[in-house]
């Protein structure tokens, strides 16, 4: 299975990645970075300086501490986010079990899911379109929610009712397909499909 290791030479960049990108609303200071990555001290600091030195982080003073958090307004924000997320938790185990999963055509998380943030009123974190084994996905779901300590709000269709839902522009379907997410599993192209829509 690909990962970000394929990305990145350095190992220890790739559990800040992920321990910030997780986290993205967060900030640490150097000694709890180290016990979350279980890492050795001086090799965060020098990528805490790399990722200061090119704007992925900023730091900021509280006390006796030097907090560093994620600057949201970098340029590979969305990018690295979308990555992370993909090989990280819920994406990660959904992208490793896929097969158990049935036969999964588009998997995607809404931007707000990914975000940590709750969804609004009538709208999923998780919509998942194919063959679907339901107990599989459900387990999933339930460890997720266990996780979080909410409930993620999930919606599952066969790819033939999927795209009869696009053809007759179901507000439901519209509203996920002009939303804002990351692809889990499938090409973002072929899920929202402009000529079926009749916008091309």
């Amino acid at each position: 299975m690909t990962s970000l290791q394929d990305f990145m030479i350095s190992r220890v960049r790739v559990k800040m990645f992920e321990l910030f990108f997780t986290n993205p609303g967060e900030m640490y200071y150097v000694r709890q970075i180290t016990r979350k990555i279980k890492e050795e001290i001086n090799a965060v600091r020098r990528e805490l300086d790399k990722m200061l030195g090119y704007g992925l982080l900023r730091s900021e003073q509280r006390g006796n501490r030097l907090y560093y958090y994620l600057n949201k307004r970098y340029l590979y924000f969305q990018e690295i986010h979308q990555m992370v997320t993909k090989n990280t938790g819920l994406g990660k185990k959904i992208r490793k079990l896929r097969r158990k999963l049935g036969t999964l055509e588009f998997v995607m998380f809404s931007g707000r899911f990914v975000r940590g943030l709750a969804p609004r009123q009538n709208e999923v974190d998780v919509l998942v379109i194919g063959d679907v084994v339901l107990p599989e996905l459900e387990a999933l779901i339930k460890e997720e929610e266990s996780r979080l300590e909410r409930e993620v709000r999930v919606a599952v269709f066969e790819k033939k009712e999927f795209d009869f839902r696009k053809t007759r522009r179901d507000p439901f379907i519209m509203d996920v397909l002009f939303s804002s997410r990351v692809m889990v599993i499938g090409n973002e192209d072929e899920f929202v499909d402009r000529q079926i829509l009749g916008l091309a």
